[in-house]
């Protein structure tokens, strides 16, 4: 009795394994990020009133686009030499966190967004993201290490 198993194929270069984790990573990750984005929303305008979900919607968005640019910056650097890639992504991080940081300075006094909204609604989202994409990343049961193969 003979079955016919179909195997996945494997990515055989590191830019392939890198494509399929950004893809798993963004789709594991999506519907988590949106309802946790409703939630913050919906939590500040009960307890704050519209100030509040003005602030819980920017601190969503920033979260997201946070997420998002990690996300490409892996689609760009998806075939550099390893060495290069990890000084892209330390430098990729400082800048994200420098930027983080004045958007908060910045937004944090503008009346219409309520501060506390903005802010724990960005945190919440952005360890949420993080999160379910390292859980979306271990699924993919990819190979990290590829050996050197003629693409490269």
């Amino acid at each position: 009795m003979s079955e016919n198993l179909e195997i996945e194929k494997q990515p055989d270069t590191h830019r392939a394994v890198i494509m399929k984790m950004v893809t798993a990573m963004f789709w594991g990750a999506l519907w988590w990020t949106l309802g946790t984005i409703a939630l913050g929303v919906l939590l500040a305008g009960v307890l704050v009133g519209w100030h509040g979900v003005f602030g819980a919607l920017v601190g969503g968005a920033i979260g997201v686009l946070s997420s998002l640019a990690t996300l490409l910056l892996m689609r760009q650097t998806a075939g550099m030499n390893p060495n290069m890639l990890i000084a892209a992504v330390l430098g990729a991080f400082v800048l994200k966190m420098v930027i983080l940081l004045l958007a908060m300075t910045l937004l944090g006094d503008i009346e219409v967004l309520h501060r506390n909204s903005l802010a724990f609604t960005l945190l919440a989202t952005i360890i949420v993201t993080a999160t379910t994409e390292a859980l979306a990343f271990q699924r993919t049961k990819v190979p990290t290490i590829i050996p050197k193969s003629a693409e490269d």
